[in-house]
């Protein structure tokens, strides 16, 4: 018997499945963006998408789990983002505007699909997700190395990365309240902040 007469439809169903959740995170990704988090529902997700109201559930329990899945799957895709600015950075200032304005850039367009206006009444990201530790670990490891090669103070690592990342996501929330929102105003203040504030942390040995 011919082996591919079972292989396609599990290679079929698989599609389906991503098909049937990405077209759930667009649909949330527009409603959010028209209703805010607060107002939009699980119903107005699903009216956003020509599947059925238990197929919701087969994917995602709650909005919340959606909105997770949204930051999760914005997080996957900066991280290649980031690592761009770190390899094209030409000095440790340089990196920290690139990264902010790459940022910023990136959200103002991720929370404004098809032109609609933003609204910024969302629950704070979680840092407990897997990509958003992973976007952690690509800050802490571009300031390590250049803690290491003498480009940055000899400061925390952790605690930077943790503050840079706690930055971009408070002034980047308070850009997206600002209408039109301004990329290289938010970028100069979050890089002034961090490099001024550098001047008073500890140092380590």
């Amino acid at each position: 018997m011919n082996e591919t007469a079972f292989a396609e439809p599990t290679g079929k169903r698989e599609r389906t499945k991503v098909a049937n959740r990405q077209a759930i995170l667009v649909a949330a990704r527009r409603v959010f963006a028209q209703l805010g988090y607060e107002a939009a529902t699980v119903r107005d997700i699903i009216r956003g998408t020509d599947l059925a109201s238990g197929t919701f559930y087969n994917y995602f329990r709650s909005k919340e789990e959606v909105f997770e899945a949204l930051a999760d799957d914005g997080a996957r895709r900066f991280r290649p983002i980031l690592r761009h600015a770190r390899e094209h950075a030409s000095s440790f200032d340089d990196y920290l505007l690139s990264a902010f304005v790459a940022y910023f850039r990136f959200i103002v367009e991720d929370h404004q699909p098809d032109g609609l206006p933003i609204d910024q009444r969302r629950p704070h990201v979680r840092m407990d997700i897997p990509e958003m530790m992973a976007v952690y670990q690509e800050v802490r490891q571009s300031l390590e190395d250049a803690i290491a090669h003498g480009d940055a103070p000899r400061v925390d690592a952790d605690y930077l990365a943790c503050a840079c990342i706690g930055i971009a996501q408070e002034v980047g929330s308070a850009m997206l309240r600002r209408s039109p929102p301004d990329i290289d105003a938010a970028a100069n203040f979050a890089t002034g902040l961090i490099l001024k504030g550098l001047e008073g942390a500890p140092r380590q040995g």
